[in-house]
């Protein structure tokens, strides 16, 4: 639901990985922005409105995204996709972020899109693990990425996840993603994204600016 900047570039990279796509908004002239290439279908009406959603293909749909202008059209149209269609993955674009989270724990994934560009804006500005890169909705646990101190080049990955108290997800090398295994062993340049309990984080950061301990 929604074709404005968001929605529609989120349509036609769903339509390019090969997925069927269905396209409400309130306005026609809207799904101008799909392009002539795109082939799915385009709905014209109110993104909540249990008839319109029926003729989306709501019934056959495996995701719904609410992507419009509107806070309240977008939760509405969320909850009836979830509570009416029974539509397990569902996501609504939220701009207050307050009513993000809240929306979150009653289990609909939201985008809280003010509070998103600003926490990408901070998270360049400010030094290394100051904001981590994702902080799960009850606060909990963080993702951050780390560049690796030369005093760690040389040791095993899971020295560094024993003594930081923290689990390695995966590290960018030489451009590429992976997925270090017990045996790995930090090189130079490496990146770390790593998972942190909040209340450790301190210690994490401490820890890797510190250098390993030596047994």
């Amino acid at each position: 639901m929604g074709c404005g900047r968001v929605g529609s570039t989120l349509a036609r990279s769903l339509e390019d990985r090969n997925h069927t796509v269905a396209v409400i908004d309130s306005e026609p002239d809207a799904f101008r922005r799909l392009g002539p290439g795109f082939n799915g279908d385009k709905v014209a009406g109110v993104g909540f409105d249990q008839e319109v959603l029926e003729k989306a293909g709501i019934r056959r749909a495996d995701a719904f995204a609410a992507v419009s202008s509107g806070d309240n059209s977008n939760i509405i149209a969320a909850r009836v996709a979830r509570e009416t269609f029974g539509i397990e993955q569902v996501v609504a674009r939220i701009y207050d972020p307050g009513r993000a989270e809240v929306y979150q724990r009653l289990g609909i994934t939201t985008v809280a899109t003010v509070k998103w560009t600003a926490d990408q804006v901070l998270r360049r500005l400010v030094p290394a693990g100051a904001e981590p890169d994702f902080r799960d909705p009850s606060g909990t646990i963080r993702v951050d990425q780390v560049p690796v101190p030369l005093s760690w080049v040389g040791t095993r990955t899971r020295d560094l996840e024993e003594q930081s108290r923290s689990r390695i997800a995966w590290l960018d090398r030489l451009g590429e993603g992976v997925l270090p295994s017990s045996e790995s062993v930090v090189q130079e340049g490496d990146l770390l994204h790593l998972v942190i309990r909040e209340e450790n984080a301190q210690h994490a950061y401490r820890v890797i600016e510190r250098g390993p301990e030596q047994e």
